[in-house]
């Protein structure tokens, strides 16, 4: 599917560094300029001086992940990335909200964000009700936080852990990552070096199998986002 007369995807990233919150874009960056899409990245959190882009040619929003909660109101830049996202909203551009990303869409759209109870680390296959948008993977997964979709969208993803994939309108949130590679994972590392973090799972071993599954996960996040682009434009505004 190509796209014309240069059509702009504003991509949300977050990192202090703002080399690695790049990176986290992972596998969508090419896929989404492939399709003709001019990316204008913004952060909220290594930028907050920076004015976002303005909504009025968007096409697309992309709401990548973060190590931070979508419930931390301490966080000062959470409010404005909130405040931007309900404009968008408000300005009928489509949402494509990815892990954190998606957490934040539900809660601006009225659901809610908590701790969970059944992290989820790795490659996992869900349950779906619209294998046409959503295949059941495996997808990565990689929060300790999850998602309850607001009351008037529709869940087309599960497993036992979590709510996996909601649609409202013409925006779908995400609680996996469709964007994983390995340059996406070891910008997730180095961050974890820089900011002291460990994890209780092996990352050394869901980085071999990210190795392995890289083509094929490439392959899952070009046909989300096929699918995502043509329900998106279809649904009526």
């Amino acid at each position: 599917m190509t796209y014309t007369n240069d059509p702009r995807a504003v991509v949300l990233v977050h990192d202090q560094d703002p080399t690695l919150a790049r990176r986290d874009i992972g596998t969508l960056d090419a896929e989404l300029r492939t399709r003709g899409f001019q990316l204008e990245v913004h952060s909220f959190d290594h930028s907050p001086d920076v004015p976002p882009p303005p909504l009025s040619h968007a096409q697309l929003m992309v709401v990548m992940g973060s190590p931070d909660a979508a419930y931390d109101d301490t966080l000062t830049w959470l409010a404005p990335e909130i405040v931007y996202l309900q404009d968008a909203i408000d300005a009928q551009v489509p949402i494509l909200g990815v892990c954190f990303g998606g957490q934040l869409l539900a809660r601006v759209l009225g659901g809610s964000v908590r701790k969970s109870e059944h992290p989820e680390y790795g490659f996992v296959d869900i349950d779906t009700s619209d294998p046409e948008l959503i295949g059941p993977g495996p997808w990565m997964e990689f929060h300790g936080d999850t998602f309850t979709a607001p009351p008037q969208a529709t869940v087309i993803a599960r497993n036992e852990a979590a709510q996996q994939a909601f649609v409202c309108g013409p925006h779908l949130g995400l609680q996996f990552h469709p964007e994983i590679d390995l340059d996406t994972y070891d910008a997730w590392a180095a961050a974890w070096d820089r900011d002291g973090v460990e994890h209780a799972v092996d990352t050394r071993e869901i980085r071999r199998a990210i190795a392995e599954a890289e083509a094929a996960a490439r392959s899952r996040c070009s046909a989300l986002l096929d699918a995502f682009l043509a329900r998106s434009s279809a649904v009526p505004r």
